[in-house]
């Protein structure tokens, strides 16, 4: 195997792999909700049925780095791929969607780690980031096209959207048969479920007990929780405000959403750097502000030009932050374990959010209510969030971070 190779068998079959993978993962989502309005589901179970995919994140977080490492990640990432085309085939078979989604989360928590892992083992030396930036690229590309492709496709058919899926996931797994056979990572992992549970207990504490860590990941969780319940708040926003009750409109303007976070990551990237971080913060106020006058908006080109704004904003604020917690977290606990504390974070601020989310969707509360609401808050938070860092910068005397 040439490591030298950017574009070597391994390399390409990954990147075919994740671009089917990801873009069925998002094309699902509108299949299914497409699916779930046309058996008269309250609008409740929609915000619900995110939950369930969200939960295997939380629950698999202490395992799927050890599963990752434990075998070859190319065989790895063929199972997770198999777990999701389970899903999406139960619910072409008219299993439950809410089951059929969860199935298709376990293999969405256990694919992510090998996913990143395996680049390091296909590629060495400049080389990695390179790969990173491919990967990321073909992740876009698949989030777009595969949100576009499900809404469009699931407003002319139903049943053909979720085969579609059920076709793009059969294409990863076929991808991933042709990545090379890679040794395992660590041949040394016990499977002693309650030392695991303990190890990462461990982890976990001393991320809290680092101020630093903590607030950091407290703003990238909220970023997350936010960018899915905004996902939602779209959704029943459309036929509100706008009066339309397509499934297609919605998925336009969330991938509207992912093209301004594109934009404001490039930015991000060439004015922060790491001895700045903290300059972002101010963006995912104007975030939250920005939502808020979204969701008073009734002009669908304006609707657009402010989705692209709060992507932007959002991608602003993220970016830094997550190399922050990296380049912090490596130090005191390694990449691997810090990324995994960081999944749980993240994805139990989508499930609190969410649940809020869909606790006043269930009550009847206003869209706009909600929204204005939402919006308001996130920004007093992130607010709250910038005095707290400001603070614990000023302490340990920290410069040229505000």
């Amino acid at each position: 195997m040439n490591h030298n190779s950017l574009l070597s068998k391994g390399m390409v079959a990954t990147m075919l792999a994740q671009f089917f993978s990801a873009f069925a993962d998002n094309a699902i989502f509108f299949a299914i909700l497409a699916y779930i309005r046309k058996l008269q589901y309250p609008e409740w179970s929609e915000s619900a049925l995110q939950i369930g995919f969200v939960i295997p994140f939380i629950i698999l977080s202490p395992f799927v780095g050890q599963f990752a490492d434990c075998m070859s990640k190319g065989k790895v990432m063929m199972i997770s791929n198999a777990m999701k085309l389970l899903g999406a085939a139960c619910i072409c078979l008219n299993f439950s969607p809410f089951i059929g989604y969860f199935l298709v989360g376990v293999g969405a928590a256990g694919y992510s780690p090998a996913k990143y892992g395996i680049l390091g083992e296909l590629t060495s030396g400049n080389n990695l980031v390179k790969a990173n930036g491919l990967i990321e690229a073909s992740t876009i590309a698949a989030i777009l096209l595969g949100s576009l492709a499900g809404g469009h496709l699931a407003d002319m058919n139903v049943s053909a959207s979720l085969l579609a899926c059920v076709l793009m996931y059969g294409f990863a797994v076929i991808a991933n048969i042709f990545i090379p056979k890679l040794p395992a990572a660590r041949k040394d992992i016990q499977w002693n479920i309650k030392g695991m549970i303990k190890d990462f207990s461990k982890t976990v504490h001393i991320i809290l007990n680092n101020k630093l860590v903590l607030y950091t990941l407290l703003g990238t969780s909220l970023f997350w929780g936010a960018g899915v319940t905004l996902r939602f708040l779209l959704i029943l926003w459309v036929p509100a405000v706008l009066n339309i009750t397509d499934i297609a409109t919605p998925t336009n303007l969330n991938a509207v959403v992912a093209i301004g976070i594109v934009i404001g990551a490039g930015l991000a990237s060439l004015l922060i750097s790491i001895n700045n971080t903290l300059r972002c913060i101010p963006a995912g106020i104007m975030m939250g502000i920005a939502v808020i006058a979204f969701t008073l908006q009734s002009n669908l080109i304006a609707c657009y030009v402010l989705l692209i704004v709060i992507g932007a904003l959002g991608g602003f604020f993220l970016v830094p932050l997550n190399a922050l917690i990296q380049k912090t977290g490596k130090d005191l606990v390694g990449a691997g374990s810090v990324i995994s504390v960081q999944n749980l974070s993240e994805y139990t601020t989508m499930m609190v959010m969410l649940g809020l989310y869909t606790v006043a969707v269930s009550f009847k509360i206003s869209i706009i209510t909600i929204g204005v609401s939402f919006g308001a808050l996130f920004a007093i938070i992130i607010f709250l969030l910038w005095l707290g860092l400001k603070k614990y910068a000023t302490n340990k005397s920290i410069k040229n971070v505000n």
